[in-house]
């Protein structure tokens, strides 16, 4: 398929575009993302037995993509971002079961159309606040709608919007602005690599609302309650046994204390709704 034009290309995939390359490099080292990782990887092994056939939104260079590729499941990831899906698509050379597509989230009625013979998918996630970057919620759940079989489930992790994690580091670092952000509702201004975007810091009821009727809420989960936000990087990762005590903190709280992640996974079921028009 053609790759979007840098002028249809989302101003966030084109500010992502600018670090592909260098992505899992700059991140993947960092100890607390790994712990973050750690937990919604847990949580998708447990929701998509082996062998289901699974969709990820935002997937980036495709590093979740490939741990369940390995484990015996089969992925197609999209991501808005023609570099990020580039990157991915090298890391899977080998592997069976594997695709990547350029589509954005709000592109995904297009993307069903395009698979309109194609079976339905199992399940779909999205991890690491690849929505936040979304503006259109209700039409990324037509189109995801469209694309998952009545019964099947998605795991959603976006942002939490109150986060005492981020308190703490952003005002350690005399960043006041950046302590309350993420209690700012519509479209947040953000820079990455002097590119300028905009995020969105969705509540879950945002989310639930948008959704409805296609997916209901099936529970959701904290992820860095304790675990700090990539902001304490890299100070953190030269504190592992730190670390790992926090951790071990975020296993016992992540689902009462949800709602003070620096990321929550949002459980949603596929009802048998269908998408109209």
């Amino acid at each position: 398929m053609s790759v979007a034009s840098a002028s249809e290309t989302p101003a966030a995939a084109r500010a992502f575009d600018t670090m592909a390359d260098g992505f899992d490099a700059r991140f993947g080292a960092w100890l607390s993302v790994a712990a973050q990782r750690r937990v919604v990887r847990a949580a998708l092994a447990e929701a998509f037995p082996e062998g289901v056939r699974l969709l990820e939104v935002g997937g980036g260079t495709g590093e979740d993509a490939a741990w369940l590729l390995d484990r015996g499941r089969q992925v197609l990831l999209t991501d808005a971002s023609p570099s990020m899906v580039r990157v991915a698509r090298a890391k899977f050379a080998g592997r069976p079961y594997a695709q990547a597509e350029v589509a954005s989230a709000e592109g995904l009625e297009a993307l069903a159309e395009r698979r309109a013979d194609a079976p339905l998918f199992d399940g779909a996630y999205s991890n690491f606040a690849a929505l936040n970057c979304v503006t259109d919620l209700p039409a990324f759940a037509r189109g995801l709608a469209r694309l998952l079989a009545p019964g099947a489930p998605a795991l959603l992790v976006v942002f939490g919007t109150c986060c005492p994690g981020e308190w703490l580091v952003e005002g350690l670092r005399g960043r006041p602005g950046a302590m309350v952000r993420r209690f700012a509702r519509g479209d947040v201004a953000a820079r990455l690599n002097g590119q300028a975007f905009t995020v969105r810091y969705h509540r879950s009821a945002d989310l639930a609302r948008a959704l409805s009727p296609w997916f209901r809420p099936a529970g959701r989960q904290g992820v860095g309650v304790f675990v700090p936000p990539s902001a304490a990087e890299p100070w953190i990762s030269r504190h592992p046994r730190l670390l790992a005590g926090l951790e071990a903190l975020d296993r016992a709280v992540s689902r009462p204390l949800a709602g003070l992640g620096d990321h929550v996974l949002h459980r949603f079921v596929r009802t048998d709704a269908e998408v109209l028009g």
